[in-house]
C-alpha cells in the first residue's frame, strides 16, 4: 500500500512573503505561516502553543502570493519534502518544508475582492470554456431516468 504526504494548514503568515525568480525565469516564493492550538494545561488553565511552518510555492502559485500580506489568513495543502546542499564548508546540511500545491486567501480584501473559498472549487488553473464543455459532454453521459411503474401503492415494499 502506499503512503500518504499530505500537509494541510490555515494559519497566518508571519512576514510578508519572499517572492524571486530563478535564473530561468520560473518563480518561488516562501512563506512562513504561524498556527496556534489552545489546550488546558494541567491546572485548568488556557494555554497557546504556536507553531511555524516553512512553505514553497512554485510558478503561479508564487505569483498568487504576491498578493498576500503579513497577517493574512491563508489555507495551504501541500506535502512534506526534504531537501539536502552542501554548505560553503563543505557540510551537507537538510531542511524539511511543505511544498504547497494549492493555497487559498482566507482574509477579505479592502477592496471586498477576496472572499473565502466556495466548497468545491479547485485551485487549478482553468481551463478554456470550449475545452470544458466539450470535456464534460464527452466524459459525463446523459443520465438514465428510469421507467416509472403502475404498481399500485399497496404493492410498495416500504
Amino acid at each position: 500500500m502506499a503512503g500518504i504526504n499530505k500537509v494541510i494548514l490555515v494559519g497566518n503568515l508571519g512576514a510578508d512573503p519572499e517572492v524571486r525568480a530563478l535564473e530561468n525565469g520560473t518563480k518561488v516564493a516562501t512563506l512562513s505561516i504561524a498556527t496556534t492550538e489552545s489546550y488546558k494545561d494541567k491546572a485548568g488553565a488556557w494555554q497557546e502553543q504556536t507553531e511555524w511552518h516553512r512553505v514553497v510555492l512554485w510558478r503561479w502559485l508564487a505569483e498568487k502570493a504576491e498578493r498576500m500580506k503579513k497577517g493574512s489568513k491563508v489555507y495551504v495543502e501541500g506535502s512534506l519534502k526534504t531537501r539536502s546542499w552542501t554548505d560553503k564548508d563543505n557540510i551537507t546540511r537538510y531542511t524539511t518544508e511543505i511544498v504547497g500545491d494549492k493555497t487559498l486567501l482566507l482574509d477579505k480584501s479592502e477592496g471586498g475582492g477576496n472572499y473565502p473559498p466556495t466548497p468545491g472549487v479547485s485551485d487549478a488553473p482553468a481551463q478554456p470554456q470550449a475545452t470544458a464543455a466539450a470535456t464534460s459532454n464527452a466524459t459525463t453521459p446523459e443520465p438514465q431516468i428510469a421507467a416509472t411503474t403502475s404498481a399500485p401503492e399497496d404493492d410498495l415494499p416500504f
